[in-house]
C-alpha cells in the first residue's frame, strides 16, 4: 500500500523546505497539500487540495488513507493586525481540526511545529500559552505517534519579513556559541535542519508522544544522513 504524507503550511518556510525533502525521499509515495489556493508548482508525487480551513469537516476527506500529517502552519500578529481571536483560528484551530480528523481516519503519525517555551499554564505570554494549549489539545487525540517540535529562532529564507527577526538572525551566529546548559534549547535552528528532523522522526515506528527541543532536533537531522552540522 502506498505511503501518503500530508502537509499543512506548505507555503511557509518550514513547510516548503519539508515539501522539497518529501518529494525527493522515497519513503512516501504521495504527498498531499492542504492549501487555501494552489501553489505554483507540480510534481508526480504531489497533490493539492483547496479547503476551507475554518471548517472542521473539511479535514476529514483529505486525511483518509494518510500515514503521516506534518503541521507547519502558523501566522503572525502583523498578519492578523494584533487580533488574538484571528491568531487563534490559525495557530490553534487548524492544528486541532487536523488532529481530530487524523485520529478519526486512523493516521499513524502527527508532527507539529510548536515553539520553545510553549506552556499552557503561562498567563503572561499569549503566544507561548497558545502554543502550549495547542500541543495539549493535539496530544489528547488518539493518534499513535505524536512528535512536538519546539525550535527557537528559525533561520532560513522567508517570503515575508518579520519584525525584529533580521537583527536576531544577524546576532544569532555570535550568541549561539554562548548558549550552553539550560540555555542550549534557545539556540537558533535552520529550516532544513528542522525539516530533516521531522522527516527522520516520522519514519520511526515507535508509538507515543515525543517532545523535541534543540538537542533532539539536531540529532534527528544528523541521523537523516542529509544534514551537515
Amino acid at each position: 500500500m502506498a505511503r501518503k504524507a500530508l502537509i499543512l503550511g506548505a507555503s511557509g518556510m518550514i513547510g516548503s523546505t519539508l515539501l522539497a525533502f518529501l518529494l525527493k525521499d522515497e519513503y512516501y509515495d504521495q504527498v498531499e497539500l492542504l492549501v487555501r489556493s494552489p501553489l505554483p508548482q507540480s510534481h508526480p508525487k504531489m497533490r493539492q487540495t483547496v479547503i476551507d480551513f475554518s471548517s472542521p469537516d473539511a479535514y476529514y476527506p483529505p486525511t483518509a488513507g494518510v500515514e503521516t500529517v506534518f503541521c507547519c502552519i502558523g501566522t503572525t500578529m502583523k498578519k492578523v493586525q494584533g487580533n488574538h481571536d484571528a491568531y487563534k483560528k490559525v495557530d490553534f484551530d487548524i492544528p486541532v481540526f487536523a488532529a481530530k480528523a487524523a485520529a478519526a481516519n486512523g493516521v499513524y503519525g502527527y508532527l507539529l511545529v510548536s515553539s520553545v517555551g510553549a506552556d499552557p499554564g503561562l498567563q503572561s505570554n499569549f503566544y507561548l500559552k497558545l502554543k502550549g494549549v495547542t500541543e495539549e489539545a493535539v496530544c489528547k487525540e488518539q493518534i499513535p505517534q505524536v512528535h512536538i517540535f519546539r525550535p527557537s529562532l528559525l533561520l532560513g529564507d522567508r517570503k515575508e519579513k518579520r519584525g525584529g527577526e533580521s537583527a536576531a538572525r544577524f546576532l544569532a551566529p555570535l550568541i549561539a556559541p554562548l548558549m550552553m546548559g539550560s540555555w542550549r534549547k534557545y539556540k537558533p535552528v535552520k529550516a532544513n535542519e528542522l525539516a530533516l528532523a521531522m522527516l527522520t522522526a516520522a519514519k520511526e515506528p515507535r508509538k507515543g508522544i515525543f517532545i523535541h527541543e534543540y538537542n533532539d532536533i539536531r540529532q534527528l537531522a544528523l541521523r537523516s544522513g542529509q544534514y551537515q552540522a
